[in-house]
This record gives structure tokens, C-alpha cells and sequence, in this order.
């Protein structure tokens, strides 16, 4: 069984949500499922959009909770106690204001650092000790400003270091999902 049954990106759903900063572990998902050549369907009962993957081997389930970044903690609650899977098996994959555009992290555990989504996913599942792949899209200067800029576009050479990140990380998924933490934070953390 591989140490990974879920990866789950935090987003908004619609539109104009999309191309937001705060939109990048959607993007992430996205892009997994393209890799593994699956269709993200939604499922009512989870509230999210999900699909199924293989990556050398392992099966593990991908989720975009269409429920609001700020509600995401019970969409992904009810997957997991659906199908049994217990938080150490779970990567929430995020935005990250303290961390620049280009820049990727791999981690588990931690404080929700102010992100909305994350406070919900805390809040619901009773406890932080899960792993989490940061996404750095840069942090605006000052506390103040951090709502309008999660809800923005990054500007074009921002979009493009966000994606070369995405790549580094998309790249690291097969040992991520074997467990292989320290090989994927040794190929990531050294990168930038």
C-alpha cells in the first residue's frame, strides 16, 4: 500500500477563480491528473472534484474540494472517512505567501500560517500531522494587502517560476507517493 492515498490541491471553484494565486495546489492537481491521463469528475457526495491515479505501481486518489477554500476541511473529511484513509496518507498541496514563486517545499505538520484553507482542514480533520506541498507564489509586502493578492493573477514571470516549480514537484510525485520523503525533499530543497 503506498504511504500517499491522497493528494488533495486547495483552490476555489468558477472561473474567475482559475488563474489566482490561491488557485495553485488546483493547478498541481490538474496537472497530476493529466499526467496519469485521468478526467477529474465531480462526485456530490465528497463535494469535490476527484479521480483515481497510478504512478509506478501505487494507486492513490487525487481531490479538488469545490466547496471554497475556506470550507475544504469537510469535503476532504468525508473522503477520508469514506474510504478509510488515515491522515498520515494525506498531502494537502497549497499556495504559500512565505515562500517565492519558483520555490517548492515539501513538509508535514505545522501551523496553518494564516491560510484559510488550511485553518479549515485543521479544524475539521482535529489535527495538523499531515504532509503538505507548499507552492511559493511570493507574499505582497504587507499583511493587508494578502486578500487581494491570493485573489489575483501572478504576474507572467511569476506564472512562469510557479509552473517551472510545479514541474520540480510533478517530477518528485513518484517517490513522494512510495513514501520516499527525504529523496523528494533532497530533489526539491536543493533546486532553488
Amino acid at each position: 500500500m503506498p504511504v500517499i492515498q491522497l493528494i488533495v490541491g486547495l483552490g476555489n471553484p468558477g472561473a474567475e477563480y482559475e488563474p489566482t494565486r490561491h488557485n495553485a495546489g488546483f493547478w498541481f492537481v490538474d496537472e497530476l491528473a493529466q499526467r496519469c491521463q485521468q478526467q477529474l469528475r465531480f462526485e456530490q457526495r465528497f463535494q469535490s472534484e476527484i479521480a483515481r491515479c497510478l504512478i509506478d505501481g501505487s494507486e492513490y486518489r487525487l481531490q479538488k474540494p469545490m466547496t471554497f477554500m475556506n470550507r475544504s476541511g469537510q469535503a476532504v473529511r468525508s473522503l477520508l472517512q469514506f474510504f478509510k484513509i488515515p491522515l498520515e496518507q494525506v498531502l494537502i498541496v497549497h499556495d504559500e505567501l512565505d515562500l517565492e514563486p519558483g520555490i517548492v517545499r515539501l513538509k508535514k505538520g505545522g501551523g496553518h500560517g494564516g491560510h484559510n484553507g488550511l485553518r479549515d482542514l485543521i479544524s475539521h480533520l482535529g489535527s495538523k500531522d499531515f504532509y503538505r506541498l507548499r507552492i511559493g507564489i511570493g507574499h505582497p509586502g504587507h499583511r493587508d494587502q494578502v486578500v487581494d493578492y491570493v485573489l489575483k493573477k501572478p504576474s507572467k514571470q511569476d506564472r512562469l517560476q510557479i509552473e517551472e516549480a510545479l514541474v520540480d514537484a510533478l517530477n518528485v510525485m513518484p517517490d513522494v507517493v512510495q513514501g520516499q520523503f527525504e529523496c523528494a525533499m533532497n530533489t526539491l530543497h536543493v533546486r532553488k
